[in-house]
């Protein structure tokens, strides 16, 4: 369980860094581009890769404070840091589609030639690149650890990796005469990031609301814990997700005259068979005599 934790951990610092490295080299080979292009659509890219370096480096800071193990004040670990993050991000990404929007609107009333589109077009090959990449690398690290913040990450990088290939899109339409393609573009992107940030938001917050997993999930746990010889039953199964840790809880019901050893015993290897088969939980397992237990 430890060496677990501790690829975990690992995993989740290498995310973080590879997501701030790749947001500044995008900021810096978009900036180039953009002030040699004057392209809304490249300033549109540019200004979401500012702010998600700013992301991604908060989002750094928030997994490196949810990896801190419990202490005496947060006796369930510091794992919510990572939504409280996720909504930073949605902040963030929420500001950059007004922002974009905004350019948007200006270049559509007012549109004009674009310069040194070539470099553009050779910037957002890289961006489509380093992103697709990056993305590769959350979906690993998303899929061994759970984490929200990661998975908050990947889904600003999903939506810029369809925002780079709009703009590339645009310059490409751009060279070729169409000059309000730029606006055109640079409007929908924005309207895509604005829903992506909702998105980010809506899934932080139901971390932050403690909401249950997936009823799909819940019932084989409660089936993994009946499944134990000797036991009579379970109910009052609760679940919560903080970080990457899956927050179990449950009453098996266990006949009255069982000794408290025995019942003790039930009660682990009830615990044993949820996280044998979902290595996050973490489950905590009170016995009842099945004689009290009230079913509705």
């Amino acid at each position: 369980m430890r060496d677990q934790a501790r690829q975990h951990a690992q995993l989740l610092r290498l995310a973080t860094r590879a997501s701030l490295s790749v947001a500044i080299i995008l900021v810096l080979a978009k900036a180039v581009a953009w002030s040699m292009s004057g392209s809304v659509s490249l300033l549109a890219g540019l200004t979401d890769s500012l702010l998600d370096s700013a992301a991604s480096f908060l989002n750094l800071l928030a997994v490196r404070y949810a990896l801190k193990p419990a202490d005496e004040d947060h006796r369930y670990g510091h794992g919510k840091a990572e939504a409280l993050a996720g909504l930073a991000q949605a902040l963030f990404i929420g500001v950059s589609a007004v922002l974009v929007a905004t350019q948007a609107f200006e270049r559509l009333h007012n549109p004009q030639p674009l310069t040194a589109e070539a470099l553009g077009i050779a910037v957002m090959l890289l961006s489509l690149l380093l992103t697709a990449g990056l993305l590769m690398l959350q979906r690993r690290v998303i899929r061994a650890t759970g984490s929200t913040a990661i998975r908050a990450d990947a889904l600003h990088y999903r939506s810029d990796l369809l925002l780079n290939s709009g703009i590339l899109l645009a310059l490409i339409l751009a060279s070729l005469g169409w000059e309000q393609a730029d606006g055109l573009f640079g409007l929908g992107i924005a309207g895509y990031i604005l829903w992506s940030a909702l998105s980010i938001a809506r899934e932080s917050v139901s971390v932050l609301m403690d909401e249950e997993l997936s009823l799909d999930i819940t019932a084989d746990m409660h089936r993994l814990a009946c499944s134990v010889p000797g036991v009579l039953g379970a109910h009052d199964l609760r679940t919560r997700i903080s970080g990457s840790h899956w927050y179990v809880q449950l009453h098996l019901e266990l006949p009255g005259e069982l000794p408290l050893s025995r019942a003790h015993a039930l009660c682990e290897q009830a615990a044993n068979a949820i996280t044998a088969h979902y290595p996050r939980a973490e489950v905590l397992v009170h016995a009842d005599p099945s004689e009290v237990v009230r079913h509705d």
